[in-house]
């Protein structure tokens, strides 16, 4: 993530160059973006500003949308992403480069954001088990895939087309062990379905597995109201790549978990349907059957 993607000041009409606040602000995200590895806490980065920690926290997070710790967070997330894939550090040099205690901060970091291990990300699944299995819906034969943190994934396919539908799941993450298991994913499955068990006080824990940029996709296709939809095009403003229509396309079309993550109700630039992994009638059926319950 860049920290343009996480904070754009020079959009907001409300903050002027010359602003109290503004200069607050800037010299957070410079001290937050600098001296990520040293972990400042909320405390120590208010003494620097001689500033109150409530003060700051409440400045920081009225003008830039995020708390100064999960500013610093995502900046460390992004590096961690970048030492484990691209410089292929092992994990415990990782955890100590970006001023971690060790390998369990790391994790917590990444399970906090996207419910995922560094060590999963990096190597397509390997030591994660994935228990799936097939089950009645509204749109068809559901396969639903679940780790011990949560839904991992959820596909569609037509009767007869259940091995497809599998194998095509299962590329995604090659190197996981997958174990049938219907008793394990019939609870998703009953949960998913059932309107009457949506519910914020039990919110379903979801397990995205893919790069930054397709989780920061899906992340914001969570955030689609029901009965409403987006454009690609909306979906890259919001995610502050705003020419990056295409890409997004390709991260929706990836998306693992179908329908739980409603990656039906975005469209085309004109407002056309386009393509949807799982065939365009299940997705108007999808869409007509949440107009129904709005």
């Amino acid at each position: 993530m860049t920290l343009a993607q996480h904070i754009d000041l020079s959009r907001s009409t409300d903050i002027t160059p010359d602003g109290g606040d503004y200069e607050t602000v800037r010299q957070v995200i410079e001290m937050l973006t600098l001296d990520y590895q040293s972990q400042p806490s909320l405390e120590t980065i208010a003494e620097r500003l001689g500033q109150s920690p409530t003060q700051l926290q409440k400045t920081f997070t009225r003008w830039a949308g995020l708390s100064p710790k999960a500013f610093l967070q995502a900046v460390t997330l992004d590096h961690a992403k970048r030492l484990l894939g691209r410089e292929e550090l092992p994990l415990l040099e990782t955890s100590l480069e970006l001023g971690l205690s060790g390998p369990g901060r790391l994790h917590d970091l990444f399970v906090t954001h996207e419910a995922m291990s560094p060590g999963e990300w990096k190597a397509r699944g390997a030591g994660l088990t994935i228990r799936y299995g097939y089950h009645a819906s509204p749109f068809g034969v559901a396969l639903v895939m679940a780790t011990d943190r949560g839904l991992a994934g959820l596909a569609f396919a037509d009767v007869g087309g259940e091995q497809a539908c599998f194998d095509d799941m299962a590329c995604r993450w090659p190197n996981a062990c997958f174990v049938e298991d219907q008793l394990a994913t019939a609870p998703y499955a009953a949960r998913v379905f059932d309107p009457a068990r949506w519910s914020s006080d039990e919110p379903l824990r979801v397990v995205l597995i893919g790069s930054d940029f397709q989780v920061r996709v899906w992340e914001s296709l969570l955030s689609i109201p029901l009965g409403k939809a987006v454009t690609y095009s909306d979906i890259a403003a919001k995610i502050g790549q705003p020419t990056a229509s295409r890409a997004v396309g390709a991260a929706v079309g990836r998306n693992p978990i179908s329908f739980v993550v409603p990656c039906h109700r975005a469209l085309g630039k004109s407002g056309a349907l386009t393509g949807y992994h799982w065939g365009l009638t299940r997705k108007r059926a999808m869409l007509g059957w949440e107009q129904g319950r709005v």
